[in-house]
């Protein structure tokens, strides 16, 4: 009686906190937990006019033609390179930058740099695709103009299979690294400054207490936000590639949010559509799940 008391008066006291969670708690489940009813309509021919209840239930037809077509797997391997390009650079970007700001001891000079690294991730990919396509313009961009300079001839980035993937991965992480390095940062923050002390008195240097002290403090972080990342190795960012795709690189270019985008929007396959969603969300769910026990056996530090 005295626990159940003791909780009621912590909710309590901590009432206004509560209050902040409905409207998350609201987003989640209007925006998340809602639409996963959506998911029925995979199993089945669905009709916008009949509804989901009055649609024919065919059962797994759809993943079959998904399993068997001839696009599916092209994009699918489009959508693992772009995405484990993505992981492999763009995952050590902020944890990097983040112990090269942790040494810097002027904090005018690292609030700019943040201040600066943190920008391109509030701007939307619809701005972000026509900074990158002009700056990497053949005619008019900055990059040919130095490339010329330079003695070379003109690329045509956005039009080049050869290139088309790396200016994807290398824009994800222009626009992300910075924002990224939020989390990174706090983890360093709480950091026990009696092991910097203790690191000086027996002679580490910046690098060594960088390599021996902060890198294994984070570790747990780290685990945790690759543990998340490893997620999104199926997920595609619809929004930067959809911006920035153009039919001169459909064959490098074309990923699973921009196949679904097609089949769904403008083929008003709604049914097809969703099965290969569901199929996107599973083997994200798949991934996570063991990269996640994988952890936590090897290391002890996992998401549950």
């Amino acid at each position: 009686m005295k626990k159940k008391y003791s909780t009621w008066k912590q909710y309590k006291k901590c009432k206004y906190l509560f209050l902040m969670f409905i409207p998350v708690i609201l987003y989640f489940v209007i925006f998340c937990y809602v639409p996963m009813y959506g998911v029925i309509i995979s199993f089945q021919d669905y009709y916008p006019r009949l509804g989901i209840t009055g649609s024919e239930w065919v059962g797994f037809k759809h993943f079959e033609k998904l399993f068997t077509g001839r696009y599916f797997f092209p994009v699918l391997r489009n959508t693992l390179i772009i995405s484990i390009g993505k992981l492999l650079f763009g995952f050590p970007a902020p944890i990097i930058l983040c112990l090269l700001l942790n040494e810097v001891r002027s904090l005018k000079f690292k609030k700019v740099v943040q201040t600066i690294s943190y920008l391109p991730h509030f701007i939307s990919w619809v701005v972000l695709a026509s900074i990158v396509q002009t700056i990497l313009s053949p005619s008019s961009g900055v990059v040919n103009y130095i490339i010329q300079l330079l003695g070379g001839e003109p690329i045509f980035f956005m039009g080049s299979s050869d290139w088309f993937r790396k200016v994807i991965v290398g824009s994800s992480i222009w626009r992300d690294t910075g924002w990224q390095t939020v989390v990174f940062m706090a983890a360093i923050l709480s950091i026990d400054p009696q092991l910097y002390e203790a690191a000086d008195l027996d002679g580490a240097g910046r690098f060594q207490k960088m390599i021996y002290v902060t890198l294994p403090c984070i570790a747990p972080t780290i685990i945790i936000m690759f543990i998340m990342a490893t997620g999104n190795v199926i997920q595609d960012d619809f929004d930067q590639i959809y911006n920035m795709l153009n039919a001169k690189v459909m064959d490098v270019g074309d990923v699973i949010g921009t196949y679904t985008y097609r089949m769904g929007i403008e083929k008003m396959n709604f049914s097809y559509a969703t099965a290969v969603g569901l199929f996107k969300n599973v083997v994200s769910l798949i991934l996570v799940t063991f990269t996640n026990a994988f952890s936590r056996k090897l290391s002890g530090s996992s998401l549950w």
